[in-house]
C-alpha cells in the first residue's frame, strides 16, 4: 500500500485576541504574541526536519494576521512560498469582530456550533456556513495536488472542517462533540490506497504538540 496524498493541517500560534478572549476576525486580530511566535518557531524547526526527508509540495495559509505571522515563520524555515487562501479564512465574524467572546456566546446562548444554522451576530456567517465554505476550499485543494504532500497553516476551525469532510460526518455532529486543538498542534492525513487500489483517508495525528517545550514524548 501507498500514501497517495497527505494533508498537513497546523493551527497558528497564540495570538493577542485568544489571551484576551476577543473575536479575532480582520478586526480584532492584532497578531502573534511574544509566546505566539515562540511556538511558532518551535513548529518551523520540526517541519524544517519532516521537510529535509520528505519534502511538501505546498504551503498554504488563512489570511487572518494570527496565520500570516505564523506562516511566515514555516514559510521561511522550509524556504517553500506561501499561497494565501481566502476561502479558508476563519468565520466571518460581522459585528461580533473585536468584542469579547463571553459577551456573543451569552447573547447567543453558547457557542456558534450549539446552533449551527443561526448567524451569531449581526453580518456573521453561521457555523454551518462556514463549514461549507471551508470544507469546499479543502476538496479544491485536494483535488489540485492529489498524490502530493500539503501543508497548511490555519485555525482549529480549519481542523475541524478538515475532520467534517474526511470522517464524512454528518453536518450536525458539532452538537455532539469537538476537539482540543492547541496553538500550532499538527493534524494529519493521509490518503492510503491498497494493492486492490482502495482508497481511505487515514488519521495519522490530531493536536499533537510535541515540538513544544513541556509537552510530554
Amino acid at each position: 500500500m501507498s500514501h497517495s496524498t497527505e494533508i498537513v493541517i497546523v493551527r497558528h500560534g497564540e495570538a493577542a485576541c485568544n489571551v484576551a478572549g476577543i473575536v479575532g476576525g480582520d478586526k480584532g486580530c492584532t497578531g502573534l504574541t511574544e509566546t505566539g511566535r515562540a511556538q511558532a518557531e518551535q513548529l518551523a524547526k520540526r517541519l524544517a526536519s519532516e521537510h529535509a526527508i520528505r519534502p511538501y509540495n505546498n504551503l498554504y495559509a488563512t489570511p487572518r494576521r494570527r496565520v500570516v505571522e505564523t506562516a511566515r515563520i514555516v514559510a521561511n524555515t522550509l524556504n517553500l512560498p506561501e499561497t494565501v487562501e481566502t476561502e479558508l479564512r476563519g468565520p466571518d465574524h460581522g459585528e461580533a469582530d473585536g468584542r469579547p467572546w463571553t459577551e456573543i456566546k451569552t447573547a447567543f446562548g453558547g457557542p456558534p456550533q450549539h446552533n449551527p444554522d443561526q448567524p451569531y451576530a449581526p453580518g456573521s456567517e453561521s457555523w454551518n456556513g462556514y463549514l461549507t465554505r471551508a470544507i469546499a476550499a479543502l476538496e479544491t485543494i485536494l483535488r489540485r495536488h492529489g498524490g502530493q504532500r500539503i501543508l497548511v497553516v490555519a485555525h482549529g476551525e480549519t481542523i475541524e472542517a478538515a475532520h467534517n469532510l474526511l470522517l464524512d460526518l454528518p453536518i450536525d455532529a458539532c452538537r455532539r462533540f469537538g476537539y482540543v486543538t492547541d496553538h500550532t498542534a499538527i493534524t494529519r492525513w493521509y490518503r492510503q490506497v491498497n494493492r486492490f487500489g482502495q482508497a481511505t483517508w487515514l488519521l495519522a495525528a490530531h493536536n499533537d504538540t510535541t515540538h513544544l517545550p513541556g509537552t510530554p514524548r
